[in-house]
C-alpha cells in the first residue's frame, strides 16, 4: 500500500476503533459485548495454540531437565565429595585408633620394665633381598638416639639401632641373619643366643645341651654389658620346636618371635636402661588353658536283658 493521505487516515481510524473496543471491553467486565467475539476467536485459534504449545513444551521441558540435571549433578558431586571425606576420616580414625592401641601397649611394656623410651614411627623399610631386614624411623641424634640402642614395640624386641642421622635412624630387625641377641629362658637361668632367619622362626642355641625345654616355653633378652646393644627382660618369643638332643654341647631351639616384623608402625627406642633386671615381669600373661569337656555315659539295661532278669527271678 502506498503511503497516501487516505491510507494514513484509515490507519488512524482503525487505531481509534481498537482503543474504543478495548475501553468497552474493560468497562463491561464479564458482560462485555465483545465477549462473544473473543470466545469465537478462541474456538478458532485455540487448537492452533495448543499445537504450538505441544511443539514448544518439549523444548522447554528439555531445557528445564538440563538445568535440573546440572543441579542434580552438582549436588551429586558435593555428596560424593562429602562421602569421600567421611570415608577418609573414618579410615584416619581407624588408623589413629590402631596407633593409639600400639602406643598403649608399648607404654605398658616400658612401664613394667622401667625402660625410658623415645617413641618413633617407621617411615621406610629396607630391601628384603639378600635377607637384609631393616627399617628407618623418624627419630635421630636430635632426639637423643644413639647407635646400639634397643628398639621394641608393644609386642617385644624389634631390633637395635645401627645408624643414626640428625633426624632419622636405621634399625636392624631381630629376624635379620646378621642379628644376634643373648636370651634367657623364662623361670630359669638357661642362657642362649638367638639369631634371625628372615621370615622363618628365630634359631636359638642354648649353652646347656641337656637343658629341659619344651614347646611353649618363652624367652626374654639377657642384656648386654652397659645395656648396649640390649637391655634385659624384653620379650623375644615362644619356643615352637626343639631339636632332639644329640649329646652336643649346645641345644637348638626354634622360636616364634612376638613381633610381626612385616607390620611395624609405632616403635620405641630405649634411651634409658632399667636400674635392675625386670626378668620375666614384662612377658605377657600366659593364656589360660581351655578345659577339656568330660562326657558321662549312662548305660541303661536293654529290654531283652530286663526280660531275662525277670525270668531268673521267677
Amino acid at each position: 500500500m502506498r503511503d497516501t493521505k487516505e491510507s494514513r487516515l484509515l490507519l488512524v481510524l482503525l487505531i481509534a476503533i481498537a482503543f474504543a473496543l478495548i475501553t468497552v471491553d474493560i468497562r463491561g467486565g464479564e458482560n462485555s459485548p465483545v465477549d462473544g467475539a473473543r470466545q469465537a476467536a478462541a474456538t478458532v485459534f485455540g487448537p492452533v495454540e495448543n499445537g504450538l504449545s505441544s511443539a514448544v513444551d518439549p523444548v522447554g521441558e528439555a531445557v528445564s531437565a538440563i538445568r535440573a540435571s546440572g543441579s542434580r549433578h552438582d549436588r551429586l558431586a558435593v555428596l560424593e565429595k562429602e562421602n569421600a571425606a567421611l570415608k577418609a576420616k573414618l579410615g584416619s580414625d581407624d588408623r589413629n585408633r590402631s596407633r593409639l592401641t600400639q602406643l598403649d601397649r608399648m607404654l605398658k611394656i616400658a612401664g613394667e620394665g622401667q625402660y625410658g623410651i623415645k617413641g618413633a614411627q617407621v617411615i621406610a623399610i629396607g630391601s628384603a633381598q639378600g635377607f637384609s631386614w631393616t627399617i628407618t624411623i623418624d627419630a635421630g641424634a636430635s632426639d637423643g638416639i644413639k647407635r646400639d640402642m634397643t628398639v621394641l614395640n608393644g609386642d617385644g624386641l624389634v631390633g637395635r639401632v645401627t645408624t643414626v642421622g640428625p633426624d632419622t635412624s636405621t634399625v636392624l630387625l631381630a629376624n635379620d641373619p646378621d642379628f644376634t641377641v643373648g636370651t634367657r629362658m623364662e623361670g630359669g637361668d638357661e642362657l642362649g643366643f638367638a639369631s634371625g632367619q628372615g621370615d622363618r622362626p628365630l634359631r636359638v642355641e642354648l649353652l646347656n645341651g641337656k637343658a629341659e625345654v619344651k614347646k611353649g616355653d618363652r624367652l626374654v633378652t639377657f642384656g648386654s654389658q652397659a645395656d648396649k646393644p640390649f637391655v634385659p627382660g624384653v620379650p623375644v618369643g615362644v619356643v615352637s620346636r626343639v631339636d632332639p638332643s644329640g649329646g652336643g654341647l649346645t641345644r637348638t631351639l626354634y622360636v616364634t618371635p612376638y613381633v610381626a616384623f612385616t607390620k611395624l608402625d609405632i616403635v620405641g627406642v630405649v634411651v634409658q636402661a632399667p636400674q635392675k633386671d625386670p626378668r620375666d615381669t614384662v612377658l605377657p600373661a600366659k593364656p589360660k588353658p581351655i578345659p577339656t569337656p568330660t562326657v558321662t555315659v549312662t548305660v541303661s539295661p536293654s529290654a531283652g536283658a530286663s526280660d531275662g532278669q525277670r525270668q531268673q527271678q521267677q
